[in-house]
């Protein structure tokens, strides 16, 4: 059963288009050439089309959209902290001590009458600090590691694998008390000892990619032609092996900042009264009963700023690759 319906088509021969059927089109021998329509984009395309590929990406996520923007409030409360809160962290009121959270302290204060919001604020420029440093450590040492071990081979490589092996097999944290006990205290050696800790990781993924880029085709051209090892490794194994240590690094750094807030808990970090973020759950544990703001406000904001970092690393690990 046939039903004629009408098109619009042009025909090479023809000069000018005219109404036809499909059923004569057919019976004439020839192939009508139907014109095609322009697509008209709705939706979120229409409005994020013209928009440049990294907002498009962030603005059609919106948990992703949710931690950039979350971050973006951490780093601005880590490098502008007055502009958040301009009071002094160290200064409190004692007739204003264990109040509830307010439109006035919104996160209420201590026993001393100090706003726990701006020692919040004031006190992320520490805990961002020893996390970044930690895993910039790791990511070097660690990158160097797994880059030495992948290309030179051999007993080389065993011996280094050797050592990633005996890191990995100590509980990251565990490791990190151990260093920090024979180090001593303070902000720059906790970073120390979460580094050494994260060092197996990143030696790891950094052998596995430098052993897929040395068996690539344009490696193997520069060594026929005659490329010194030092050059082919600078232009071509590093800069195409970076990109997933650069994500593991953004996912250490959550990691990071949960292993500095615990050691920071135990007592190992900056001295009191500087208010890092695991020494203010140290201090408001005292108060679970009568103030349990001053524990859990804290510790929300840890998990809130560590959750965003792992959406972050996830959007840059696989996301973005797939993302037209």
């Amino acid at each position: 059963m046939s039903t004629d319906t009408n098109v619009s088509v042009r025909y090479p021969s023809t000069a000018t288009p005219h109404q036809v059927t499909a059923s004569q089109a057919t019976s004439a021998g020839q192939i009508p050439v139907v014109a095609a329509l322009p697509v008209q984009q709705t939706g979120g395309a229409a409005r994020f089309g013209a928009l440049p590929r990294p907002a498009r990406f962030v603005l059609r996520r919106p948990g992703l959209l949710l931690s950039v923007a979350l971050l973006a409030v951490v780093v601005l409360a880590a490098f502008a902290p007055s502009v958040l809160a301009p009071g002094d962290p160290l200064t409190g009121d004692t007739t204003q001590k264990l109040l509830a959270p307010s439109t006035q302290h919104w996160f209420g204060t201590d026993h001393l009458g100090r706003d726990l919001f701006t020692r919040m604020v004031h006190g992320t420029a520490l805990s961002m600090r020893t996390a970044l440093l930690a895993v910039t450590i790791a990511a070097v040492v660690g990158g160097l590691f797994g880059l030495t071990a992948g290309f030179v081979g051999g007993w080389v490589d065993n011996a280094v694998m050797r050592v990633v092996d005996v890191l990995m097999a100590v509980p990251s944290l565990l490791l990190s008390l151990a260093l920090i006990a024979a180090l001593g205290f303070g902000s720059t050696n906790v970073a120390i000892a979460v580094a050494i800790g994260s060092i197996a990781g990143f030696a790891r993924i950094a052998r596995s990619q430098t052993l897929r880029v040395s068996q690539a085709t344009y490696v193997e051209a520069a060594r026929s032609l005659g490329s010194r090892w030092h050059v082919t490794l600078r232009r071509h194994i590093l800069p195409n092996a970076s990109g997933p240590i650069l994500a593991l690094a953004v996912l250490e750094f959550g990691t990071a900042i949960l292993a500095v807030s615990a050691l920071s808990f135990l007592g190992y970090g900056a001295p009191r009264p500087a208010p890092e973020w695991g020494a203010l759950v140290s201090e408001g544990r005292n108060f679970l009963a009568t103030a349990g703001w001053l524990t859990m406000l804290p510790g929300l904001t840890i998990a809130a700023t560590v959750l965003a970092v792992n959406r972050v690393s996830k959007a840059l690990d696989g996301e973005w690759r797939t993302f037209r």
